[in-house]
């Protein structure tokens, strides 16, 4: 379970930052079109990078137990710059697109931005496949517990930005609503980066 626990902050760390993705379901949403369909697609691409990730790395690591040291320094170093961005854009903060104006749009449309916005996003592979499954291999045997969090972080995240954009609206419309929370992104990647390292320090 803690491993589970670690995955849902970390997931919910990599899920909760201004993009496109986050932008068209807060859209979407805002405009009560779609969203399910649009939830269960973004939802369901994480699961299937989140597993990629997870089982791919874990194969790894049991093939080349070595490997385990690179993931770490790997991982922290990625958890660092990624930590020192989410606080720059908490230092400077942009305001999110909600503009709920304009035409409809059909199912089939909207379901296939919302695919295009997840799998043409070259940062997905990175984040989700490469970070996400450098990290759950620190877990070891663990490890599909952290992909659970994970996935459920992702559920959790989609499923209340698209029902509850109409509640958000107000805040989101504020740039310090993003700097706070951009804020507490860096915390909790930097957080985790040093775990990492003092992790490497104690099988030293």
């Amino acid at each position: 379970m803690p491993a589970a626990l670690a995955g849902l902050g970390f997931g919910a760390s990599l899920i909760i930052a201004i993009g496109a993705q986050n932008a068209f379901v807060l859209r979407q949403g805002l405009r009560r079109e779609h969203v399910g369909a649009i939830v269960l697609v973004c939802a369901l691409s994480d699961a299937v990078l989140i597993a990629a990730g997870v089982a791919g790395l874990g194969s790894l690591l049991q093939l080349v137990p070595w490997t385990l040291v690179v993931v770490r320094i790997g991982g922290a170093a990625f958890l660092v710059v990624y930590g020192v961005l989410a606080a720059r854009r908490a230092l400077r903060p942009s305001r999110l697109e909600t503009d709920a104006a304009g035409a409809s749009v059909s199912l089939a449309a909207a379901v296939g931005t919302a695919t295009a916005l997840t799998w043409l996003n070259p940062h997905v592979y990175l984040d989700t496949v490469v970070l996400l499954g450098s990290v759950s291999a620190t877990h070891g045997a663990e490890r599909w517990w952290f992909g659970l969090g994970a996935t459920a972080a992702s559920i959790l995240w989609f499923s209340a930005l698209g029902y509850g954009a109409r509640l958000l609206r107000p805040l989101f419309a504020r740039p310090l609503a993003w700097r706070i929370l951009d804020a507490l992104v860096a915390l909790v990647m930097l957080a985790i980066a040093g775990s990492l390292l003092l992790g490497l320090l104690a099988t030293v």
